[in-house]
């Protein structure tokens, strides 16, 4: 019916206008039987000008119904930029992180060139990083050829201001990371066609190429203020301890934003293809290690949580556990019965053992599930690494795992499960993406408040008068706790080779919905110094940069410096000051 319909209406305009222009037609005849030559010459121009201004009509409507209404220019609801146009990364105040700059391709034909050996003398002075030979080849071929591309603005402009003829330009899109290494491994990069390969720039392609076509940039969660004192202070300690990696994290634990991310070494997005792969590795999140003791943080919390132990337990330290084929020792013994905040206070692997084993193996396996230590860390970054976890847990793996030790995570997994102790008790996901002012995801809940609290309390105590003294940082109210574990190599470990690190949480007074911030700094395989008296643990290598990078961070995060709130003597402290939150 519809096609009947239409051939018929087609049909209809067709005599239409046929009869019309036989109109015309006999009105020419008839000016010319009368005589009236003028009114001949009048109907034909009348004729002609109508002809044109029924094309120019058609055409515009035409560009037009193209131009708005077009399938081609929406791919899955938004339309992509020009080619591989890509938006503008920016952190969260708007600071330039990438952005693609308008370079040229330059082409060479050698049949329009009129003396070869000036348009090669100029283009060596402005290009004398092109090959000689790759020059020759493109000034005595048969066809135009490209020569190189990626020419800035303003080298085009030195050699289009030679005249060369044979010589000619083609635009071309080119990602610019105007930081260079700054944020390097968060930011990542993107290929020549426009197409994210690593970081953010994989993370978030479809946003970033959506923000492209509305010229819109697309922002990250980080603050380069405090990226740029987290970088500082982390490879300014990676290389003084000659460490063949270094990671370090800056969270805000309420909302899991990542305010600064950074892995060493380095390198310069502008020439990933020149850089070596080791570098290329995004060791906070495609990383996996055994952490060693921030892994006691878990575990106490687990202890309180479950009702497993209370701050008032005590447990006998005196001697070394031996387990299946191991035996465990205290890095420094106290050999004396020890409360929860003691072992805690003294790191206590024997005194953490037997916590883990009173709660057992299945409430391990449960809060270490809920704090997202048994899962990918679950960020936006695609390097997010599954983690190693044991097969059987039983009582040699639950008693190793207590310390940090039977499996590896990587890092951005232990930013995000100490988020869960440290907010008030509830998970949430890590994100690369910011969030409005004053929102705060619900999270699950994974402890209770006064655990949350309790153990708030704990770490603060643990850099008074604890492991994590070399943390503090003055009028923040620094809480942490050092980890030191020994690396596997060939099955075994290695007493010497050691992946070193620092939790750290400020402020931990307050209340328990107040701004607070999480700082991660690892390194590993550290090495000691005249400064550390030749120790390469956490306490002496991870925890002063902590300590640096909270020193410097704390006036952007707009954390206020005041006196410590200690109500109480450490030396004295007793559990009930501790679970009371009297500090």
């Amino acid at each position: 019916m519809s096609v009947g319909l239409h051939s018929f209406g087609s049909s209809r305009g067709w005599r239409w206008l046929t009869s019309r222009l036989w109109g015309l037609e006999h009105a020419f005849e008839r000016a010319k039987a009368a005589g009236r030559a003028e009114d001949d010459t009048r109907i034909r121009i009348f004729f002609v000008l109508a002809l044109f201004a029924a094309g120019f009509v058609t055409l515009g409507l035409g560009a037009t119904r193209a131009a708005l209404f077009s399938p081609a220019q929406r791919i899955e609801g938004y339309a992509y930029g020009p080619g591989g146009a890509r938006a503008d990364l920016v952190d969260r105040n708007g600071r330039m992180l990438a952005a693609d700059l308008l370079h040229y391709g330059l082409y060479v034909d050698p049949r329009e060139i009129w003396d070869t050996a000036e348009t090669r003398r100029a283009l060596r002075q402005v290009l004398p990083h092109v090959e000689a030979a790759r020059l020759d080849r493109a000034l005595h071929g048969q066809k135009r050829v490209f020569l190189v591309g990626g020419l800035t603005p303003e080298v085009r402009a030195r050699i289009h201001d030679f005249g060369l003829p044979g010589v000619t330009f083609e635009p071309e899109q080119r990602r610019l990371y105007p930081l260079g290494p700054t944020a390097a491994h968060l930011v990542g990069f993107a290929d020549s066609g426009g197409q994210g390969l690593a970081g953010a720039e994989l993370a978030l392609d479809d946003a970033v190429r959506a923000g492209a076509a509305e010229h819109q940039s697309v922002p990250l969660s980080i603050d380069l203020r405090v990226q740029a004192a987290l970088e500082d202070e982390l490879f300014t300690a990676a290389a003084a301890h000659q460490a063949i990696g270094a990671v370090g994290i800056v969270t805000n634990v309420h909302t899991g934003e990542i305010l600064g991310i950074a892995s060493y070494p380095s390198f310069d997005p502008n020439d990933a293809g020149k850089t070596p792969p080791n570098a290329l590795v995004n060791r906070a999140a495609a990383s996996v290690y055994e952490m060693g003791s921030i892994f006691k943080v878990f575990t106490m919390a687990m202890g309180l949580d479950s009702g497993s132990a209370t701050l008032a337990s005590t447990f006998d330290t005196r001697q070394p556990i031996k387990i299946g084929g191991q035996t465990i020792h205290d890095y420094h013994a106290e050999n004396k019965i020890m409360s929860v905040a003691d072992i805690f206070l003294h790191s206590s692997n024997i005194g953490t053992t037997k916590l883990a084993l009173q709660a057992g193996s299945a409430n391990m396996q449960r809060y270490f599930k809920k704090f997202g230590l048994l899962d990918t860390a679950p960020v936006e970054l695609q390097e997010s690494a599954r983690p190693i976890i044991p097969r059987n847990w039983n009582d040699n793996t639950v008693a190793s795992a207590s310390f940090g030790h039977a499996m590896s995570v990587s890092p951005l997994a232990v930013a995000a499960g100490m988020g869960s102790v440290l907010n008030g008790g509830t998970y949430v996901p890590l994100t690369i993406k910011p969030m409005k002012q004053g929102s705060r995801p619900a999270g699950e809940r994974v402890v209770s408040e006064e655990t949350s609290r309790a153990m708030l309390s704990l770490m603060r105590l643990n850099v008074i008068r604890g492991t994590g003294g070399k943390a503090d940082a003055a009028g923040l109210r620094v809480g942490g706790k050092t980890g030191s574990a020994e690396k596997v190599l060939g099955g075994r470990y290695v007493r010497d080779k050691l992946v070193s690190s620092f939790a750290a949480v400020f402020p931990t007074d307050g209340p328990l919905e107040a701004d607070r911030y999480f700082v991660l700094i690892l390194m590993d395989e550290p090495k000691g110094t005249t400064e550390t008296y030749g120790f390469a643990t956490g306490g002496w290598t991870a925890a002063p940069p902590a300590g640096r990078v909270i020193d410097r961070i704390g006036p952007f995060l707009n954390v206020a410096r005041r006196a410590d709130p200690v109500a109480f003597d450490p030396k004295t402290v007793t559990p009930e000051q501790i679970n009371a939150g009297e500090h």
